[in-house]
């Protein structure tokens, strides 16, 4: 049957997802309008495509015994030298995100895999373009700030195309609203967005 590459993440909301994607475009990183802004719950996974139900039926059950949780970005970060990643930091719920990406990435559940490196909540805005234009993205977003409550995650698959698609949202609980897709983004399934409501403030310089 093949296989699939699969991540799960939190989508930032609107305005902040599509401004920040936009941004990230702007600052040369071709990859941005195939990549929905987000927080990674689990990094790009190759899986048997015939694990999909099983892995649906896991994220459904993390959700289900998940609450919201208050999420704030501030300030920029980075990863180099150790890898060409810039970043909006989480100033605000990286406890929950680390529990959260904890429960799905669990060792008796579908998703158990090694990371790379230790987990470190953040939002890329630059990734593998030149340092001129890291140490733009750096200070143009240095005073960035936007927060929301979280309320939830989505499944996405990236296809061969290099986009990373939505396959299902996953709110937290019982009832709770999903984030509009962002452009550059979709949908096949019946869920329309993953991860967030209840935007409040944003201001960059």
């Amino acid at each position: 049957m093949g296989t699939v590459t699969l991540g799960v993440s939190i989508a930032v909301p609107e305005p902040y997802g599509s401004s920040l994607q936009q941004l990230r475009a702007g600052f040369g990183d071709a990859a941005a309008h195939g990549i929905p802004t987000h927080v990674t719950l689990v990094p790009p996974t190759e899986v048997a495509a015939d694990r999909l139900p099983e892995i649906r039926a896991h994220l459904a059950s993390v959700a289900s015994e998940s609450r919201p949780f208050a999420m704030r970005l501030a300030g920029t970060g980075t990863f180099r030298p150790l890898s060409p990643v810039v970043f909006v930091q989480v100033a605000e719920g990286g406890a929950g995100c680390t529990r959260l990406q904890g429960r799905v990435r669990d060792p008796r559940g579908p998703l158990d895999r090694e990371l790379s490196f230790p987990y470190h909540p953040h939002v890329t805005v630059a990734h593998g373009i030149s340092e001129e234009a890291m140490d733009r993205a750096f200070s143009t977003l240095a005073d960035y700030a936007a927060d929301w409550v979280c309320n939830g995650f989505a499944l996405y698959e990236q296809g061969s195309d290099g986009v990373w698609r939505k396959l299902r949202e996953y709110p937290f609980g019982t009832g709770a609203a999903g984030v509009p897709t962002q452009p550059g983004s979709s949908t096949d399934s019946p869920a329309s967005a993953a991860g967030a409501a209840g935007e409040k403030t944003v201001r960059r310089s």
